[in-house]
């Protein structure tokens, strides 16, 4: 699989760049396995692009990645930091949905590739399990060294890469034996009592020698090009296979003992490297070293298994419907070669459209809202049955449904009813753009797959309900509208903490006083509850009601401070009250615990203002609040904000906010609902943020005389 180049650097394409760049860091790093991922906008996935020192096919659950998907590639591009994972222990402890699909031993380092314009993407490298569990300053040298060349690479290319359905594979070239060499090693291989094989990482047999084809049973030209557990039917056991996962992912060698029917038993040594497996065979008695493997054939390919695997990890972790659309769209269509998806909730004796893929509004237009009863698609039957149905190609659905309506063009489908605990909440339709042939294999992942489907449907059901309810109550918190003043511009935006059905205690509101004097205050009541919420609206109230009979700004925080106290509220409480004389372009403030606001006074030039403390409200009756004052210019931006905005994981919130005032220094402040928009993308490129985030900004206006 090539990557397709739309761009050159220097008559090398980028996308063989790319390849070559990877190649180089698997080398100077010593690493055995790499991959690059870049983001793909502005859907928020990462997509593996090129790979090396690995098959394709084990890729698979790995392709496509969420931004926020809890991995080590995904945090390093997200924190824009070196994510060390020393061992498997490691690897369980920190991220333990990887760890279920990949449990082999080995050493890990996820790198973020980040450019002058724009965050591209990172890079996955990965040590056999004998690598210390800490990296050397040589590697990690190499390591940021090689990530800064593959931003390099993509800055200067004109054109961004294309992002290819399957990675790229780039090959590690290595060293090869001069041909007299060779043959001197083919006779040697002849004369031992021991068999030898060699695989290619992708499990075919390459090199056969005279003793392995006799010790197998088998002429070497019907072994060659072929995978062991495929054309040896006594190999044929998952087990077997994942001795050769373990092989090519940990790169350490592996043992194990086989009967080779009727009564003989081998013993396979298999010794990986970058450019395949060497796999010796000796005949005799097994040996605890190389243990055993009695089962019966598996039902399913390891590959298969590993992806139920991987999907059951991640459907756990979607949260809202369309959270669970897409993953099904991202992660269950490629795996099974699927192009569309209908995914509908039971309601009503009807099934109503949630999401779809792959279809165009007008089919889906058709197909919603059908009564489950109907005879014109096998949702409602498959539904009741709680059996899934496959329908490899239009006739098939024809001859079991000859009123189904062809309007969608599809070719094959798989219907998955999904049921909890016998209640049906939806169905899960998957469809083909061509005929396709259900194996057995297909059926017994698909299964599963539904039960798991429908306990996350019903779960994102109930967060949907919730959340609507919850933002409804936010919404009347907040101020529908901000009051408009002549010669004061205002915008003002909240942004609730990520995922979560808890109301945040983030607030704002601006006041007008009179023609001249206006009044704003921001506020952060701790934690997210309904009681954070309701403590909110009464600081809220108070202090409205405090400003606008006049009181000074530290009269009003102080007041609503002897209130709080009198509630004895367990909650902490932060607010600062701001007011401005548009008419003196004077500003005076009161704080009580609150972050600095930042004050623009011309492009080029912003700072965060000195505030003299306060104690956040409610914790001392008798406090008081010093005001702080200062001017306000023709054209000043005064941002208000909470501190979801600059604390982050990791940074100083000193440093966090200085940083944010250089930020607004150079930003463009002639829209403010787009500066905005860039305050909250300085200070979380990735999104993602853990707090909920407040934002209110005042601009007064430039002197036209």
């Amino acid at each position: 699989m090539r990557l397709r180049a739309r761009s050159t650097r220097g008559g090398l394409a980028v996308d063989d760049a790319l390849g070559a760049a990877l190649a180089d860091m698997v080398r100077r790093t010593g690493a055995a396995i790499g991959g690059v991922y870049l983001v793909e906008e502005p859907a928020a996935l990462l997509r593996l692009v090129a790979v090396c020192g690995l098959p394709v096919d084990f890729t698979v659950p790995w392709q496509r990645l969420a931004l926020t998907a809890p991995v080590p590639v995904a945090d390093a591009i997200r924190e824009d930091r070196l994510v060390w994972v020393g061992c498997q222990d490691e690897m369980a402890r920190r991220y333990p949905r990887a760890a279920a699909v990949l449990p082999y031993p080995f050493a890990l380092a996820a790198v973020p590739v980040r450019g002058v314009r724009r965050r591209w993407g990172g890079v996955v490298l990965m040590w056999p399990a004998d690598h210390p569990p800490r990296a050397t300053a040589r590697e990690r040298h190499h390591i940021t060294a090689g990530a800064r060349r593959l931003a390099r690479i993509l800055d200067d290319s004109p054109v961004p890469p294309a992002l290819p359905e399957q990675p790229h594979i780039v090959s590690v070239e290595s060293p090869r034996h001069p041909a007299q060499t060779a043959l001197a090693a083919l006779d040697y291989l002849d004369r031992v009592p021991d068999g030898a094989l060699a695989l290619d990482l992708e499990g075919r047999i390459t090199f056969v020698s005279t003793t392995a084809a006799r010790l197998l049973g088998r002429d070497a030209d019907r072994l060659l090009g072929t995978r062991p557990w495929r054309s040896l039917p006594w190999l044929d056991d998952l087990r077997y296979e994942e001795r050769y996962r373990m092989a090519v992912v940990s790169r350490t060698p592996v043992s194990f003992s086989a009967k080779r029917p009727p009564d003989r038993w081998l013993t396979f040594h298999l010794h990986p490297d970058a450019g395949g497996i060497t796999v010796r065979i000796t005949a005799g008695e097994e040996t605890a070293a190389a243990a055993p493997v009695r089962a019966e054939p598996a039902p399913a390919k390891p590959g298969r298994l590993y992806q139920l695997i991987h999907l059951a990890a991640a459907l756990t972790e979607t949260v809202t419907t369309q959270d669970l659309v897409a993953l099904v769209a991202d992660q269950i269509l490629p795996a099974f070669g699927a192009q569309g998806l209908v995914l509908s909730i039971a309601e009503a004796g009807r099934l109503r459209i949630a999401g779809h893929h792959g279809y165009p509004d007008d089919v889906v237009e058709r197909l919603d809202a059908l009564p489950l009863d109907t005879d014109l698609t096998p949702a409602g039957l498959v539904l009741a049955s709680g059996i899934p149905a496959f329908f490899g190609s239009p006739a098939e659905l024809a001859r079991s449904y000859p009123r189904a309506p062809r309007i969608s063009g599809k070719q094959a489908w798989a219907f998955l009813p999904l049921v909890v605990s016998g209640r049906p909440v939806g169905c899960c339709i998957l469809s083909y753009d061509h005929p396709h042939a259900f194996t057995a294999d297909d059926r017994a992942v698909l299964t599963p797959l539904a039960g798991l489907l429908a306990q996350a449907l019903d779960r994102a059901r109930l967060y949907d309900t919730q959340h609507h309810l919850v933002h409804q109550l936010q919404q009347a918190l907040l101020p529908r509208t901000l009051p408009t003043l002549p010669g004061l511009d205002v915008a003002a935006r909240y942004l609730p903490a990520g995922h979560g059905i808890d109301v945040g205690g983030d607030f704002y509101d601006l006041l007008r006083l009179d023609d001249t004097n206006a009044a704003a205050v921001i506020g952060d009541v701790e934690g997210h509850s309904m009681a954070a919420a309701a403590l909110m609206g009464q600081v809220r109230t108070a202090i409205h009601a405090h400003a606008a009979g006049g009181a000074a700004p530290d009269q009003v925080v102080a007041r609503t401070n002897r209130l709080l106290a009198d509630l004895s509220s367990d909650l902490l409480v932060t607010c600062l009250y701001a007011h401005l004389d548009l008419a003196r372009h004077e500003l005076t403030l009161a704080g009580a615990g609150h972050v600095p606001p930042l004050l623009r006074t011309a492009p080029g030039r912003a700072h965060a203002l000195d505030l003299h403390p306060g104690p956040p409200l409610g914790v001392d009756a008798r406090a008081r609040y010093p005001v702080t004052r200062g001017t306000v210019p023709a054209g000043a931006v005064l941002t208000f904000y909470t501190d979801g905005l600059v604390e982050r994981p990791g940074t100083d919130v000193e440093h966090a906010t200085a940083d944010l005032a250089a930020h607004l220094a150079r930003a463009d402040a002639h829209d403010l609902e787009r500066l905005i928009d860039s305050l909250v993308q300085h200070a979380w490129p990735a999104g993602g943020h853990t707090d909920d985030v407040a934002v209110l900004l005042l601009r007064t206006a430039e002197n036209r005389g």
